[in-house]
């Protein structure tokens, strides 16, 4: 199992950032009991963007529920 770098809720949704094989990304598991995403992101963008990251997260959570 990869190592988990950090684990945080944005309202319903539960965000999972862990280690991948290549040491300049993360994986990214967004699941609010409904809806499962994954993606990943350089790390750069993580440490720099994140707020950024946390809110295309969100938005695309409220679009699932919206259709």
């Amino acid at each position: 199992m990869a190592e988990q770098i950090e684990t945080y809720k944005l309202g319903k949704v539960r965000v999972i950032i862990t280690k991948t094989d290549d040491p300049n990304r993360y994986h990214v598991e967004c699941n609010d009991g409904i809806y499962r995403s994954e993606f990943t992101v350089r790390k750069y963008e993580y440490q720099y963007y994140k707020r950024h990251m946390n809110q295309k997260i969100k938005n695309a959570y409220q679009a699932e529920h919206e259709k």
